[in-house]
């Protein structure tokens, strides 16, 4: 099952989580939100498998902490 870890506010920043995550060896996925979800021009969620989900949050926390 996926999960959500992250919601980013551009496609532009969920897609630079994104890269860092599965350099990391995470599989990873992302859904726009809103009424258009192929519209990725505005909050982006990022999924992981939940059984990745805890390493993911240390992954995008030491990422944001920087």
């Amino acid at each position: 099952m996926w999960t959500v870890v992250y919601i980013a506010q551009n496609k532009t920043r969920a897609e630079k989580i994104k890269d860092v995550l599965i350099s990391e060896g995470l599989l990873v996925n992302l859904r726009g939100l809103g009424n258009d979800p192929d519209n990725m021009s505005k909050a982006v969620e990022i999924l992981v498998p939940e059984s990745e989900a805890e390493e993911a949050h240390e992954i995008i926390n030491s990422i944001l902490s920087v």
